[in-house]
C-alpha cells in the first residue's frame, strides 16, 4: 500500500465499524426478469438506473436478450422494503444494455440502448414515457453486436459525441476467434449525427469510459477488451478524443476484460481504473503521471471464489464503486459469473463485496452481507433505491432472475447526495467534477457516462462522510470554471446549480 493511500484512509472521520448486511426485496418486482439468450448473448445484460418520472427515485431498464427488456418504475417509500411498477414501453429483444443522459439537454433522461442488431436511442417524454428517436437523431442503422458505450459533450457542441463498441464480427466466416469488429463514433452535427469515424482495429470491447484521467481538461476514451477473442495482439486501450488515434507512451495491459470503472481512492483528486476480467481483477493507481498495478495485498484482486469448493479462476463483469456503510472509504462491488460453462473458470463464482478499511486495504465480506449469491451474474448497479440513504444493489443474471438488495446495515456514517445542474446545455454536467470538503480531507467524484458492463447510472453523486458534522462541496465545471464551496446538508440530496453567464 502506498503511503498516500494509507494517509488519506487515515484522515476519514468514521462512524463506528458497521458490518455490511443487505436483504432480498426482489420480491418487490412486478414480475421476474432475467437475461437469456444464445452464445450472442453470452456478454452483455446490463441496467440503466435513472429517475424518468423526477419522482427522486431511481427507476430501471434492463436488458433481456431475446427476451424483451423491462422498465421498472420505483414505487419504494423512503426507509422501506423495495418496490417497483411495471413500466409501458415498446417491446424490444437482443437488447445487451443501455446508458441513461440527457441528449438533447430537455431535463428528461433519455436512453442510450445497445443490441445485437441496429441500436437504438429512445427520447425522455417524463413520466417514464419514451419515443423512438434513432431515425431523427441521425444514428446510423447496422446489424453489429454492440456490447460497450460511453459519451460526453465536447467543447462547443450542443448534443453528446456518443461511442459505441462492438465484439465480435458475425459476418465473418472466419470468426468469432480473431474476428472482432471496429468501433463507431459519432460526433453531433447540429442536432444530429454526422459521418461515422471508424476506430479500428477493434479488440471486442466489452467496456468503455470517457474520462479526463488527469484532470487537465483533456479527457481520454479508455477501452476494455476481451482477449478471449483478440487471442494475441490486443490490449487495453487509451485513446485521443480529438484524433481518435492512440497513446503511444500507454503501457499494454492484455486481459480478459469486461468491465471498468474509475474512482478516486486515494485521495489526491485523481481517479483511480479498476477492470474485471476471467481472471485477476486489476486495480490500477494513478500515480499523475501513469497508471501502476495495485499491490496484491491490496486485498482487490478477487481472482478466485471466497467459499465452496471450487477454485478455478473467477470472472469478473460489472464493476462499481461505492460506499456502502458511509464510512467515508469506498468499497468495491464485482458481478461474477461463469460465461456459460467454460471449464477453465469456475462455475459457483459468488459477487464480491470488497469493504475498505481504515488501513486502506479491501477486505471481501460478499457471504456477510448476504448477496454472495452463484448464478452468472453479468451487469449491476449500487445506488439508493428508497431514499435512505444507503447504496442499495441491482444484479442483473444470465438464465436467472434479477436480484434487487435493500442495504440495512447498522451503524453508517452521515452521507450527501449532490446532483450538479448547468442551464442549457448538457445539464447533468457530464464531464464535470465534484469535490466534498470534509475538515483535510477532500473526495472527489466525476459525471461520466459509461463504463460498468453493458449499463450505467445517472442521478446525484452519493459521498459517505463517517461522523463528520459540517461538509462543503464544490463543482468543476465541464469547461473548467471553479464553483464556489457551498455548505451541504447532511443525510439529503443536494443540488448544486451553475450560475447563468
Amino acid at each position: 500500500m502506498t503511503g498516500r493511500l494509507a494517509i488519506a484512509a487515515i484522515c476519514v472521520a468514521q462512524a463506528a465499524s458497521a458490518e455490511p448486511r443487505f436483504v432480498d426485496d426482489r420480491a418487490g418486482l412486478p414480475h421476474p426478469h432475467s437475461y437469456i439468450g444464445g452464445w450472442e448473448h453470452f456478454v452483455g445484460g446490463g441496467a440503466a438506473v435513472f429517475d424518468c418520472n423526477a419522482d427522486a427515485r431511481p427507476d430501471l431498464f434492463v436488458a433481456g436478450g431475446e427476451g424483451p427488456a423491462s422498465l421498472f418504475v420505483n414505487r419504494s417509500e423512503q426507509g422501506r422494503a423495495i418496490s417497483f411498477d411495471a413500466g409501458s414501453v415498446e417491446t424490444l429483444t437482443r437488447v445487451t444494455g443501455a446508458y441513461p443522459l440527457d441528449m438533447d439537454s430537455d431535463g428528461q433522461m433519455d436512453l442510450a440502448i445497445l443490441r445485437v442488431g441496429d441500436n437504438r436511442l429512445w427520447r425522455g417524454l417524463g413520466g417514464c414515457r419514451f419515443v423512438d428517436a434513432t431515425g431523427d437523431w441521425g444514428l446510423p442503422s447496422d446489424d453489429r453486436w454492440t456490447t460497450a458505450f460511453t459519451a460526453t459533450w465536447e467543447p462547443g457542441k450542443d448534443w453528446p459525441s456518443l461511442f459505441f463498441g462492438n465484439y465480435v464480427d458475425r459476418s465473418d466466416p472466419d470468426g468469432p476467434f480473431e474476428a472482432c469488429d471496429s468501433h463507431v463514433y459519432l460526433r453531433p452535427d447540429g442536432q444530429k449525427y454526422g459521418d461515422i469515424e471508424t476506430i479500428q482495429p477493434g479488440y471486442c470491447t466489452l467496456s468503455a469510459l470517457i474520462s479526463d484521467w488527469q484532470r487537465t481538461g483533456k479527457p481520454e476514451l479508455r477501452l476494455s477488451n476481451d482477449r478471449h477473442y483478440y487471442v494475441r495482439g490486443g490490449y487495453e486501450q487509451m485513446l485521443d478524443l480529438q484524433t481518435l488515434t492512440e497513446r503511444q507512451d500507454w503501457p499494454h495491459v492484455s486481459l480478459w476484460g469486461m468491465g471498468i470503472a474509475s474512482r478516486d481512492i486515494t485521495g489526491d483528486g485523481l481517479p483511480e481504473v479498476m477492470m474485471t476480467s476471467m481472471g485477476d481483477q486489476l486495480l490500477q493507481i494513478n500515480t499523475g503521471e501513469g497508471f501502476r498495478n495495485a499491490d496484491y495485498a491490496l486485498g482487490t484482486y478477487a481472482q478466485r471464489p471466497y467459499f465452496g469448493d471450487d477454485g478455478r479462476p473467477s470472472t469478473g463483469w460489472h464493476v462499481e464503486f461505492g460506499d456502502v456503510d458511509n464510512d467515508g472509504l469506498t468499497d468495491i462491488f464485482i458481478a461474477k459469473g461463469n460465461v456459460d460453462q467454460m471449464p477453465s473458470n469456475a462455475i459457483h463464482d459468488p459477487n464480491n463485496l470488497l469493504m475498505q478499511s481504515a488501513t486502506g486495504r479491501f477486505t471481501e465480506f460478499g457471504q456477510q452481507a448476504g448477496i454472495a449469491t452463484t448464478d452468472r451474474s453479468r451487469g449491476a448497479a449500487l445506488t439508493d433505491l428508497n431514499g435512505d440513504g444507503l447504496l442499495d444493489l441491482v444484479v442483473v443474471n444470465r438464465r436467472a432472475p434479477l436480484e434487487i438488495w435493500r442495504n440495512v446495515t447498522s451503524e453508517t456514517g452521515n452521507w450527501a447526495a449532490i446532483e450538479p445542474i448547468q442551464p442549457a446545455t448538457n445539464p447533468s454536467a457530464v464531464g464535470a467534477w465534484v469535490e466534498v470538503r470534509a475538515g483535510d480531507r477532500v473526495q472527489a467524484q466525476e459525471v461520466t457516462v459509461g463504463g460498468g458492463h453493458a449499463g450505467g447510472t445517472a442521478g446525484p453523486l452519493h459521498f459517505g462522510l463517517g461522523s463528520v458534522l459540517a461538509a462543503e462541496a464544490r463543482v468543476i465545471w465541464p469547461d473548467g470554471t471553479i464553483g464556489p464551496w457551498e455548505p451541504l446538508t447532511l443525510n439529503a440530496r443536494n443540488t448544486l446549480r451553475r450560475a447563468s453567464n
